[in-house]
């Protein structure tokens, strides 16, 4: 593996970036080539990729498909599907694909599909169970973030009426506490979702769960509530015996295909849960044998490296337009900046470039009423990737039709924008009486040429967005292979977590010793 600022194309593509790669006119590149989308569009497993309308030409890519080149890819990623320790922190290999391997096509495949098949006839034995009414899923990060995003996203192959998902994962009892109010226990199914099952959150929520339960004349805690955890013990003490595990090779934020997933499963079924995990699969396929150039996950994390370290980009918005995946944007600010958050390369060394971009976003046309105006007219470049899904699961034609036109459009609109004459040949009803023309015309031009991915699925389908969710795994697994870091540990989250540990007692005891100013004046406020 070779770091990318230590390769020879790394340095073309500083020199091509400075000759022509800065100045890059959509506008002009579409005039000048017809075939533009034809070239830069792409189809892979349930997802098509629009890539026409991002700052690249021929030349760059074929500059960073030489960067992935001399960086290893190829031999990083097969290192990764073999099972190879691939997290040197923490020793581990990370087999996130094994979990959506078919029987027998992957590694630990029986232990896996044993799991798999426990898991989701306990799903079914939920579900037909009358009475449960509400399922909670406890848990934090990528053991609530999976679920909590993929249940509304598949919200068709639900059934609502007889069953309600909730998720809880906040420490703050302003979550669990109204959702609570709800509840009944006789009808309530909890399910405790941490891999050891001494996260601090998740237990926290745990123990109010079963206080309720309890004093809310709930009997049979053994009935009521599940774990996905491999601390058997410590689920036995508490009061569980239904336990489903996983391995130390299945990371947070990969975990939705894995135990994790119980409430995904109890809300869409087996059936549909195969083929989430189907999906996932064949879009492993597709990023383990597809030529690099014809790589969708490689071809999206090489415009990742291009916009961070030499456009200079640092966030980049996710814009969903169906409502289902509100929840995605969400998902992906921890698949991508957790995992690529990261300052050093897998040997210590700082580096000297930036690596995992800011990402945010809503659905649209939500987003267009709030930021796109900062898209459009800030002093900002940011990236905008659309994700459009053809094929509503609705009957409502005409909106989805007005859906679907204003992703288009606003794709349009960042690429073309709007010339201060073209504005002043315009009619603006809402402009203040006498205002000057061309004054008002600078405020309601537009500069343009800013870029844009746009990712299309026929429908969105358990099959669909478990092929979306594993490409944007792979295209994480990309950039962080070309910036040389470690993608899958997380030592981030660790010093916070150790501070609110010492902390904790000094709210009771009022000890301020050792601390830094501010931290004991806060805690004397909060105490006064």
């Amino acid at each position: 593996m070779t770091r990318c600022d230590r390769t020879s194309a790394w340095a073309e593509l500083n020199a091509h970036f400075a000759e022509r790669g800065c100045s890059l006119d959509l506008r002009q590149a579409f005039a000048a080539d017809a075939t533009r989308f034809e070239r830069f569009s792409l189809q892979a497993p349930e997802v098509f990729a629009d890539l026409s309308k991002n700052l690249v030409d021929a030349p760059t890519f074929d500059l960073l498909l030489q960067l992935a080149d001399q960086c290893g890819l190829p031999a990083q990623r097969d290192a990764l599907l073999r099972g190879d320790i691939v997290n040197a922190t923490e020793g581990r290999a990370v087999l996130h694909t094994a979990l959506r391997a078919p029987r027998g096509a992957g590694p630990f495949s029986d232990e896996v599909h044993g799991v798999l098949d426990a898991m989701l006839d306990y799903a079914e034995r939920v579900r037909a169970d009358g009475a449960i009414t509400d399922i909670v899923n406890i848990g934090i990060g990528g053991s609530d973030l999976g679920p909590q995003m993929v249940v509304p996203a598949l919200d068709a192959y639900t059934q609502p009426l007889l069953q309600r998902l909730h998720f809880v994962s906040n420490v703050d009892g302003h979550d669990i506490t109204p959702l609570l109010k709800r509840l009944d226990p006789r009808h309530t199914l909890f399910i405790v979702a941490s891999k050891t099952f001494t996260t601090q959150e998740t237990m926290a929520n745990a123990h109010a769960a079963r206080d309720w339960f309890l004093s809310a004349g709930g009997s049979h805690i053994e009935k009521h509530f599940a774990a996905t955890t491999t601390n058997v013990e410590a689920a036995a003490e508490f009061g569980i015996h239904t336990t489903f595990g996983f391995w130390d090779w299945v990371g947070g934020r990969y975990s939705l295909w894995s135990a994790i997933g119980l409430p995904i499963a109890i809300a869409i079924g087996a059936t549909h849960f195969r083929a989430l995990l189907a999906g996932a699969h064949a879009m492993d396929q597709h990023f383990a044998q597809a030529p690099l150039a014809q790589n969708l996950p490689v071809l999206l994390g090489l415009l990742d490296v291009w916009y961070r370290n030499f456009h200079g980009f640092t966030s980049r918005s996710v814009a969903p337009y169906h409502q289902g995946l509100k929840r995605l944007p969400a998902y992906l600010q921890q698949l991508e900046m957790e995992s690529n958050g990261k300052r050093v390369d897998v040997a210590g060394a700082a580096l000297p470039y930036g690596t995992s971009p800011v990402v945010w976003g809503e659905p649209g046309t939500n987003g267009q009423h709030a930021y796109f105006q900062m898209l459009h007219q800030g002093t900002d470049v940011i990236p905008v990737e659309f994700i459009a899904v053809k094929t509503a699961a609705h009957t409502l034609a005409d909106q989805h039709h007005k859906l679907l036109a204003n992703c288009l459009a606003q794709s349009q609109a960042l690429m073309l924008g709007k010339t201060a004459d073209e504005a002043q040949g315009e009619k603006a009803p809402t402009a203040a009486a006498g205002f000057d023309p061309a004054v008002l015309a600078k405020h309601r031009s537009f500069p343009g040429n800013r870029p844009s991915t746009t990712l299309m699925l026929e429908a969105l389908t358990p099959r669909s967005l478990g092929a979306l969710i594993a490409l944007y795994e792979h295209r994480v697994f990309t950039s962080g292979a070309l910036w040389g870091i470690n993608s899958f540990d997380q030592w981030g989250v660790e010093l916070g977590k150790a501070l609110c540990n010492q902390l904790l007692p000094r709210l009771s005891s009022g000890n301020t010793d050792g601390l830094d100013g501010s931290t004991a004046g806060l805690l004397k406020k909060l105490r006064s």
